[in-house]
């Protein structure tokens, strides 16, 4: 039977590879920097502009489905995940690195039917590597076979993180003391790419053995959640329930031994969810 949205995921990733020339280029110039909500929250014009081919890309070639994207979503669109095919869209996640010239840097571009992820695409464009997962069908990087640690004892893992954007010190204070927690387990090291996506990545091609986040966005980890899954790694929340893709959290690891084991460390917070206005 054949796959009824693989136009679909060729479509995404010819569309990532072009935005990632995009996002070189720009590298080499001049980058107009803007805020969001804070200081360490940035949007350029690259992002903009990335998101703009995107979204205009699909609607052309696929002109019923509709979107999610981080700078629509910014400029004031609700972000509600519908049953419709629904194309969830980071332009360029690791803006930050990206203005600094450090070199983890994706387009991603995740694609979910009826609520559920059927595929995800991550472009990591200044090291040139194009991570895919398609749901049943497995993940790759630049066409070779992507398979997660064997590894289950935590004190011999490397876990991924990130300090986030916010700098409101009760928030900080629950992430460092996770991330004191977890480093005294003890765990060989604590790393992080500076993109959400890119550290799950990681945790696909089994370079880390787990990654966990409170306060991203569901275009943050859309598209890595289906490389995850499909590289044999497992996905939950926070607290240990089911990944919401909402909720703004995440543990991917490895495996079920691991993650459980992370989640004990987590010092748990809500922050308001992605669809929070069209749940009021």
């Amino acid at each position: 039977m054949a796959d009824p949205w693989q136009d679909a995921m060729d479509h995404a990733v010819a569309l990532a590879r072009k935005a990632g020339t995009l996002v070189r280029d720009a590298v080499q110039n001049d980058m107009k920097v803007m805020l969001k909500s804070t200081s360490v929250d940035l949007v350029t014009q690259t992002d903009q502009k990335v998101e703009k081919l995107i979204i205009e890309s699909v609607t052309k070639k696929f002109p019923t489905h509709c979107f999610i994207g981080e700078e629509s979503v910014a400029a004031g669109e609700a972000c509600v995940l519908t049953d419709s095919p629904t194309w969830i869209i980071d332009p360029v996640d690791g803006t930050t690195n990206f203005v600094h010239g450090y070199p983890f840097v994706a387009v991603c571009i995740g694609f979910a039917v009826n609520k559920q992820l059927e595929f995800g695409v991550v472009y990591s464009c200044i090291e040139d590597k194009m991570y895919t997962g398609r749901k049943g069908k497995g993940a790759f990087c630049n066409g070779e076979a992507l398979q997660v640690s064997d590894q289950r004892d935590i004190t011999q893992s490397i876990v991924a993180s990130e300090f986030g954007s916010t700098r409101d010190p009760e928030v900080m204070d629950k992430v460092f003391s996770t991330m004191r927690k977890v480093l005294c387990l003890p765990v060989h090291g604590l790393r992080g790419a500076g993109s959400a996506a890119i550290n799950m990545c990681h945790v696909a091609a089994g370079s880390v053995e787990a990654y966990y986040e409170t306060g991203i966005h569901c275009w943050d980890f859309a598209a890595s959640a289906v490389i995850v899954s499909e590289a044999g790694g497992v996905l939950m929340d926070v607290e240990g329930g089911p990944m919401d893709l909402m909720s703004r959290r995440v543990v991917a690891a490895n495996c079920q031994v691991i993650a459980e084991r992370i989640v004990k460390e987590i010092d748990a917070f809500q922050p308001t969810r992605d669809d929070a206005a069209a749940q009021d």
